[in-house]
Formats: C-alpha cells, sequence, structure tokens
C-alpha cells in the first residue's frame, strides 16, 4: 500500500466512527434542491443525494454494482435495495470496512452487499462483468485519474454505465491564479488529497480511455447547505470533544473545512458529475 493510501486509512480509521455517532451510515455529501435552497433534514438530504443522482444519470436498473470508495456502505445498501441487485464495495479503511460488514448483517443484506478493505487499483477482473461503476466522493483520493477511469472501463460489461462524483478544481481557461493554487493545496494537505483536476479534465481522460455518452454536470449549489451543517455540527460541544479524541489529522481536516467553503465560495472547487458509458462493441 502506498503512503498516500495509509495516509487515508488511517484518516478515515480515525475519523469514521465520530462520523458514524455524528451523522450515520452516509459519508457524502446531501441534496437541496437544484439551487440548495431546500430545507430538509441532513441525513435524509444525503439519501436524497443518491435518488437525485441516479434519476440525473438515467440509471433504471442494475443487477451487478461496484461502488468504488464505499465507505460503510451507506450508498450500497441503498443501491442493493433499490434495484434488488448485488453491490461490490472496497475501501481503503479496514475500520469502515469491519463496520460495513456489521451494518449489512443488521439489513439482512450481507448476501447482497460485500465490503472489502482493498485499494481499487488493485482489483482484477471481475468474474461477473458489473452494470453500473458507482464512484461518489473517492476519485479525489487516487493521484492517476487516467489509471482509474480505465480501470472502471474494464470493470463494466458493455453498454454497462459509469457515474463518478467527485471534488474537482474549476474548469480551465483561465489558468488557476497563485491565490487559488495555494487553497488547493492547503485543502489537498489536510485531506490527504492528490492534486485535483477539472471536471472537463475527467471528460477528456474517460473519452481517451473509451467511454461515450460523456455528460457533465456541476452541483456546488445543491448540495453547499451540507458543508455548513457539517462544519457546525463538528463545533458543538459533544462533537467538539470526541473530534480531539480522533487525534490531530481528523482536527486538521475538520479545521479545513473552512477552507473547503471558501473554495466553494469562490468558485475554485466545483462538486463534479460525470456520467459516461461503455462502448457496446
Amino acid at each position: 500500500m502506498t503512503t498516500l493510501n495509509r495516509s487515508i486509512g488511517d484518516f478515515y480509521d480515525r475519523s469514521t466512527p465520530l462520523w458514524l455517532q455524528v451523522w450515520g451510515e452516509h459519508m457524502h455529501h446531501g441534496y437541496y434542491g437544484a439551487d440548495g435552497r431546500e430545507r430538509k433534514e441532513r441525513r435524509q438530504a444525503q439519501i436524497d443525494l443518491v435518488f437525485e443522482l441516479l434519476r440525473w444519470a438515467g440509471i433504471g436498473a442494475a443487477t451487478h454494482i461496484l461502488d468504488a470508495g464505499c465507505g460503510v456502505g451507506g450508498s450500497a445498501r441503498l443501491l442493493a435495495t433499490h434495484f434488488n441487485a448485488r453491490v461490490d464495495g472496497c475501501t481503503l479503511s479496514a475500520v469502515q470496512a469491519e463496520q460495513g460488514g456489521r451494518y449489512n448483517r443488521s439489513a439482512g443484506l450481507e448476501k447482497q452487499v460485500c465490503i472489502e478493505y482493498k485499494d481499487i487499483l488493485q482489483l482484477g477482473p471481475p468474474n461477473v462483468l458489473y452494470d453500473l461503476v458507482w464512484s461518489l466522493e473517492s476519485a479525489e483520493h487516487i493521484p492517476d485519474k487516467e489509471r482509474l477511469l480505465r480501470l472502471f472501463y474494464e470493470q463494466l460489461r458493455p453498454g454497462g454505465q459509469l457515474l463518478l462524483v467527485t471534488w474537482c478544481h474549476r474548469n480551465v481557461p483561465p489558468d488557476l491564479g497563485v491565490p487559488e493554487h495555494r487553497l488547493l493545496e492547503r485543502i489537498c494537505r489536510n485531506y490527504h488529497l492528490p492534486p485535483l483536476i477539472s471536471l472537463n479534465a475527467y471528460a477528456g481522460i474517460a473519452r481517451e480511455v473509451g467511454f461515450r455518452e460523456i455528460r457533465t454536470a456541476d452541483w456546488s449549489a445543491a448540495v453547499a447547505p451540507f458543508r455548513k451543517a457539517v462544519l457546525r455540527s463538528a463545533l458543538q460541544i459533544r462533537s467538539f470533544s470526541r473530534l480531539l479524541q480522533c487525534g490531530l489529522p481528523v482536527v486538521r481536516g475538520a479545521w479545513a473545512m473552512r477552507y473547503m467553503e471558501q473554495g466553494f465560495r469562490r468558485g475554485t472547487i466545483g462538486y463534479g458529475l460525470l456520467t459516461a458509458v461503455k462502448d457496446r462493441g
């Protein structure tokens, strides 16, 4: 395992128990309407995000799904139940994989949802090709985006679909300025991320590896209230005391939320969506 992967795994091993206590099993943004103005309970917003993504991508059915970067499997279990599908998930956090297995058993989904402690880039050819590759807020952790998207392409059956949602920097041109680079460096350092790329760059790579019917969208406004809710919860007395118990890396990650908010507010960072289809051959 690479040094970066160990850092990512350690960060999530430390932070996941706190997240689960405060937020629950969905470890991703929530959806608050296209303009971000809908008011709703925060965990409902996270569930809504999953179904809004499926609607946007036009995914009406799937029987075998790869959840790349699945956390504790919140989305994996929703997808398994919604589609009556088999879902294979992987995470760099041993803590997440163990907790995800407990959640699967509690939900009676242990035969449908499998969560492994594994580097996504180490996946070999699947025994059965996937109908859907689902990558929700995890691609930003992978340094080699071309290798990642090529792997996704290889995991899909002909005509299978990719849905990728990721943090990205704004599209260029114009080139990023010095203040933008500095802000991105702070964010990446605190969240153990390699350099971010733009949504257009993701689309270009997807095209190069063979994907077709590529569509993208920026949902930064739709998820904006979520980050503010996370920041407020981190500053509450009980949450803050638990935060300190998680160690310095997690404290730094919570502190870096202010940089994230600056980046989104200034348009330096975006919440990008990409869907694409594997050539039917």
